[in-house]
């Protein structure tokens, strides 16, 4: 249940707009699947390279959580609002998590970059 429950946390802490990165370890590894890939192994330059994007966070929905043992999937929907102003628009991303402890040591993503302005 650590894993459900770490992974809960986080989303209430993006939904709060609440400290979230402290749920990931120093170590963490991010990866981000789109064109060109990114990978990143540290947490302060995961949230110095993401910043970006949690700041146009308006709101989101967690629409499926799949646990299992200590990886979880989150399916979600961000509503966005870009920086400059633009319109919003929405983006689904698939979020895999492996946990341990109670904290995140690896967190991927999956999303189609077409609605994301040029």
């Amino acid at each position: 249940m650590k894993t459900r429950a770490t992974i809960e946390r986080y989303y209430e802490a993006l939904r709060s707009k609440s400290a979230w990165d402290g749920l990931f370890a120093d170590d963490v590894t991010f990866t981000s699947f789109t064109s060109p890939n990114r990978r990143i192994n540290d947490r302060a330059a995961f949230v110095e390279g993401t910043k970006r994007f949690y700041s146009m966070i308006v709101s989101f929905e967690l629409r499926e959580l799949i646990i299992d043992g200590d990886k979880a999937c989150g399916l979600t929907r961000y509503e966005l609002q870009p920086p400059n102003g633009g319109p919003r628009f929405s983006s689904d991303v698939a979020e895999i998590f492996s946990v341990k402890g109670d904290q995140i040591t690896s967190f991927a993503i999956y999303f189609d970059t077409a609605p994301y302005p040029k």
